[in-house]
């Protein structure tokens, strides 16, 4: 059973206030002029808010997005906003976006906001997935004024249903689905569109009772037959599901479609503008339509562009697939374009935030590049990253240096020499250090180079076999000028406190920018999609914790996923920088 009513819902509703603006990370426009022709403006440019009548306009602060949206008939104080998540699956960047920006205006206009748990098909919902919705919401600051859930007006939606059949604009429908599909694609009315008020009452009745013949039912809106948008064209509103629910267990047997119950719940939680994507654009009438058939309360729409990347998938039906092919570790792997799966790659919640408040509410349909969110990212990395080094396993070269120190020892650097809040690193000095082989290739025999850290050496002779380096020779020359010198880089004294690394890189889950509707994922996936390159570490890696962030100098930022053991190397994830994706080409 639902374990809060919807009296309770309204009254928590009437009880809240926003009260700490800033938890969006943007604070309420000022009082200023607003855009000619609006009534009542407030804020001018650099305000926060969207644009209305009685409202407020400007650009996101910080985002350069122009908010001003000419939210119609929005008061200051009355604004409800709510975002509705079906709890199929975890939280992804498209529906952050939509969390995000109608958290924006309800503080904005220092309204409400509801976040509604969608429940109403119990064949793909769980409570795992609805507590993981929960907790990445307040990961990334949003947090509602009230949570409620469709299955709350359950009672209501089927009593509007009841009475939708009595007044004539809704029968039962038991044609088989890919006739009754073909149907409204060809405009051919229901064989069953005529069916009398007593006969659709007493079938809506059979299916919930989960009867074989009302199993066989539906229920459609009787609304158009022929409408050029198809969306209006008798969509069904109520279907069986004999599935129990997760929180109303076995009660119902019937269920209400998205497109029934959103606009009835809207109207009844006290929503006024319910802004969501634009894959629902042709549905807007459909909406418009089920609140004028029952007599409800007008809610406005705002429909903005959902966020698309190249070669990403965003439907919770083929991310499961992955998910059941264990083509991926589960709902946070690092390939995955949920909340968990990007954080658990190295972003940052500041840095999505920014990101999708940067994009705002413009009706513009983009297919984004990967580069633009990471290229935010390592804004808000770059200066709190503390600067290691690591070296690749992969044919490492030893330079032994004359002039080198007997014994090795350890210094105490700055862990990034522009943020002396992060502390310091030890860096160990000795005779004989390694670089990458990479960098060995570059080297000429006489050649000064700049030892990162330390200071120049003299590179007396390189020995090869064949185009591998095999050894250096150098010689220290710390009073050399490191402004003089073409190569700088970077090092590892050979010594037993080197740590073993695993650095990780990834490549796309599908080789296709953006698959249609009718193709089929399977024939899209990339087989290669997990690279590996093992390395060594300077110890201080030793004392990092899981999830923290670091550059590893010249190569990169990563986020530890997994920290070092006795057993095991660290395994760190390269997080992309906006400029290049695939670092590493070692194929696990």
């Amino acid at each position: 059973m639902a374990d809060s009513k919807p009296e309770e819902v309204a009254a928590k509703l009437e009880a809240t206030k926003i009260t700490d603006a800033s938890a969006a990370g943007t604070a309420p426009a000022k009082e200023g002029k607003g855009k000619k022709g609006e009534k009542g403006g407030k804020g001018g440019k650099g305000g926060d808010a969207a644009g209305g009548k009685g409202g407020k306009g400007g650009k996101g602060k910080d985002s350069g997005a122009n908010f001003n949206i000419n939210l119609v008939n929005a008061v200051d104080g009355q604004v409800v906003t709510r975002f509705p998540p079906e709890p199929s699956g975890y939280l992804h960047i498209g529906h952050a976006k939509a969390a995000l920006l109608n958290q924006y205006f309800a503080q904005a206009y220092h309204g409400k906001l509801i976040i509604r748990f969608d429940d109403t098909n119990p064949s793909k919902e769980n409570v795992e997935f609805q507590d993981a919705i929960l907790e990445d919401l307040e990961l990334m600051g949003i947090k509602g004024d009230v949570v409620s859930y469709t299955s709350d007006y359950f009672d209501v939606l089927y009593n509007y249903m009841i009475q939708m059949i009595k007044d004539g604009k809704a029968y039962a429908d038991d044609t088989p689905v890919e006739q009754m599909r073909e149907e409204r694609t060809e405009g051919i009315a229901s064989a069953r569109r005529e069916r009398t008020v007593e006969e659709n009452l007493k079938i809506f009745q059979e299916m919930c009772d989960g009867t074989e013949e009302g199993l066989k039912n539906c229920i459609r809106a009787k609304l158009s037959v022929t409408s050029p948008n198809k969306a209006l064209r008798d969509p069904v509103m109520y279907r069986c599901n004999l599935t129990p629910h997760h929180r109303t267990g076995t009660k119902w047997k019937v269920y209400p479609t998205y497109d029934f119950a959103c606009p009835i719940v809207d109207s009844t939680e006290g929503v006024t503008h319910a802004l969501r994507t634009s894959e629902y654009r042709d549905r807007n009438p459909q909406y418009e339509w089920v609140l004028k058939a029952i007599g409800l309360r007008k809610v406005y729409i705002w429909d903005f562009s959902r966020i698309n990347f190249v070669k990403t998938l965003l439907s919770k039906r083929k991310l499961q697939w992955f998910v059941d092919e264990k083509l991926v570790t589960g709902w946070d792997d690092p390939r995955f374009p949920t909340v968990r799966g990007v954080r658990r790659r190295g972003m940052t919640i500041e840095g999505l935030r920014k990101f999708i408040l940067s994009q705002g509410p413009s009706k513009n349909i983009l297919n984004l590049d990967w580069s633009l969110i990471w290229a935010t990212n390592k804004k808000e990395i770059d200066p709190k990253a503390p600067r290691y080094v690591a070296v690749l396993d992969n044919n490492k070269v030893k330079i032994t240096i004359e002039g080198g120190p007997a014994v090795p020892f350890s210094e105490d650097k700055p862990k990034h020499k522009k943020n002396a809040e992060l502390g310091t690193k030890k860096i160990v000095y000795s005779s004989e250090i390694f670089v990458d082989q990479d960098d060995a290739q570059t080297f000429k025999d006489g050649e000064e180079i700049t030892l990162m850290d330390w200071g120049n050496a003299i590179l007396k002779t390189i020995h090869k076999d064949g185009d591998i380096v095999t050894g250096i020779d150098a010689v220290l020359n710390l009073e050399g000028d490191f402004r003089k010198t073409e190569k700088k880089v970077t090092w590892l004294a050979d010594t037993p406190e080197l740590t073993p690394v695993d650095l990780v890189d990834f490549d796309y889950l599908i080789t296709k920018d953006k698959l249609a509707e009718e193709d089929n994922v399977r024939d899209f996936v990339n087989p290669n999609t997990e690279f590996h390159s093992a390395g060594i570490a300077d110890l201080n890696v030793r004392d990092l914790k899981e999830g923290d962030i670091i550059q590893f100098e010249r190569k990169g930022y990563y986020r530890l996923d997994k920290p070092y053991s006795e057993s095991t190397a660290a395994v760190f994830f390269t997080i992309p920088d906006g400029k290049v994706v695939m670092k590493y080409g070692a194929k696990k």
